[in-house]
């Protein structure tokens, strides 16, 4: 069974009509033995200091480990078909996952549920939702969750900031013809990390970002940035755009792409499109490409909280498909949130709640700063609506035990720690790392007529993705192999970083996570430095 997850966003407006075509993703249940083996070994290909670093796995051999029991996609095939589903509306877009196309009048009978039609109050997206799903018992036994019928997510939104009387000293770089005076644009973040953009990529090279729900990007508008911000990648360009995300002049797109770009200059940038914002969609699409041609450092900016998910089911699910993606050599990384330690459900109950995917174990989360200075590039502190803290659900995994273990004792003897009821002391905690997102010195964002100010962890997941990017880029140009999931590269490497010891993550709260040296729950180890981490790969 599935529950709806409640959104405030989302009106229902109709019963869906019976001929209306809904879809559905079944991601089915995986064998024991060949999940343990697959998690024993993206932790393995992932981990500098194991003899099996870099051996990433093929396509095939994921599929192979992520395949359910011998019949089990025959069983879940033969009851579609048998329900009234015709074999043309079924696909197989990898070993574990069963998507079909359907009316609403079949995929009622399928889930014994009524789909409802939902608008959303902002953007006008539609929906079709049930409330609960349940299957019968001889195909329950093989499925672990049914996508794409059930949870209406938060959608996300750009922190579009006014433009207020600039404060920068002498020292401010703007590159962008005048344009950015006082916000963030690449000369800024060339000097606050310290790294040079690629001009001529190594083969295999490949980023990605990533988008939903109507944010696409514009071609015009991605020229008209880096003719002014980026002389020396006028032509910068999106080479490959999955799922048809061009066209379009969503800000959040083009805050991603824009700076994607700008931060990894030519190595080739990607863009992974759904009409929805799904998960499950998004990973189906990852996994599914082909070896040697898959983005190897991945940007998504979107996310909601633990809470807002359908089941435990729901995320575990997904963190399975993330590991298959690690183990292949692939990284990934997303935003931890704009509204610091009350999510988007708030702390009204007086506790906290963390964000999914930023508290997945098996996902790199980046946080956001702001300059401790406005106008300054130097130190920054923690941006107070960043999101960070502690997994509800998920518990603290190996490569963070001795940081998370250090913050705890440090922030304690200081009198930094919420009180205990308000977060979970045995949960993962993120964000990994950071980079500036703050409102103090938005980033500088081309969108139609105008260069306008944006903030949020949205704009430092693409930059610090951008940073491994070159990283990344760096290693597949001395033949070595690609980064892969990050995570353990990073803690044993959090001396690479910029420390950020001020601010408070927050979001509204009158308590939060307090950044601190060495690794904490509002900045990571945070920001990165490329000329030190160079030096690591």
């Amino acid at each position: 069974m599935g529950e709806f997850a409640h959104s405030t966003n989302w009106k229902m407006v109709a019963d869906t009509p019976a001929d209306e075509s809904v879809s559905a993703l079944f991601m089915l249940k995986h064998q024991p033995e060949k999940m343990r083996e697959l998690e024993e070994t993206v932790w393995a290909v992932s981990d500098p200091k194991n003899s099996r670093y870099g051996e990433h796995l093929t396509r095939d051999q994921t599929a192979e480990l992520l395949a359910p029991a011998n019949g089990n996609v025959e069983r879940l095939t033969a009851w579609l078909k048998a329900s009234g589903v015709p074999a043309s509306s079924i696909d197989f877009p990898n070993s574990d996952m069963v998507e079909l196309q359907t009316t609403a009048t079949v995929a009622e009978k399928l889930f014994d549920a009524k789909f409802h039609t939902f608008v959303h109050g902002n953007t006008n997206t539609t929906l079709h939702r049930v409330a609960k799903y349940t299957l019968p018992s001889e195909i329950a036994d093989v499925v672990q969750i049914v996508g794409g019928i059930v949870r209406l997510p938060e959608i996300q939104t750009p922190i579009v900031v006014p433009d207020s009387p600039s404060e920068v000293t002498s020292g401010w770089p703007d590159n962008c013809k005048g344009k950015c005076t006082g916000k963030v644009n690449p000369a800024v973040l060339m000097q606050a990390y310290n790294y040079t953009p690629v001009k001529t990529p190594a083969a295999g090279s490949i980023f990605a970002t990533a988008e939903f729900q109507g944010q696409k990007w514009s071609q015009k508008e991605m020229t008209k940035f880096a003719e002014a911000c980026t002389p020396d990648f006028p032509k910068a360009t999106v080479v490959n755009s999955i799922g048809g995300g061009s066209a379009g002049k969503g800000v959040e797109a083009l805050l991603d792409v824009e700076y994607a770009s700008a931060v990894a200059g030519g190595v080739p940038l990607w863009n992974v499109y759904s009409s929805r914002f799904s998960l499950e969609d998004y990973v189906k699409t990852l996994a599914a490409q082909p070896d040697g041609k898959i983005p190897l450092i991945n940007s998504v900016s979107y996310g909601n909280d633990e809470r807002q998910q359908t089941s435990t089911a729901y995320m575990e699910a997904c963190n399975t498909q993330f590991m298959g993606i690690g183990s292949r050599g692939v990284s990934i990384m997303f935003a931890s949130g704009d509204q610091g330690v009350c999510g988007r459900s708030g702390c009204g109950k007086g506790v906290f709640n963390p964000d999914f995917p930023a508290g997945s174990p098996y996902i790199t989360s980046v946080g956001g700063t702001d300059f401790a200075k406005k106008g300054t590039i130097g130190p920054e502190k923690a941006w107070s609506d960043g999101g960070g803290g502690f997994s509800n659900t998920f518990a603290i995994p190996s490569f963070q035990t001795a940081a998370v273990a250090a913050y705890k004792a440090e922030a304690s003897a200081a009198g930094n720690l919420p009180a205990q009821k308000m977060w979970n002391n045995t949960g993962r905690g993120y964000p990994d790392i950071a980079a500036l997102g703050g409102q103090v010195n938005p980033y500088c964002v081309a969108s139609g007529l105008f260069f306008i100010g944006v903030a949020g962890t949205s704009a430092a997941c693409p930059v610090a993705a951008g940073v491994f990017a070159l990283l990344n880029d760096a290693r597949l140009a001395k033949g070595g192999k690609p980064l892969g999931f990050l995570n353990p590269f990073i803690y044993q490497n959090g001396d690479a970083f910029n420390d950020v010891t001020e601010g408070m993550i927050s979001g509204g709260a009158k308590v939060g996570f307090t950044a601190m040296k060495g690794w904490d729950a509002a900045s990571g180890w945070g920001t990165p430095n490329a000329g030190k981490l160079l030096t690591r790969i």
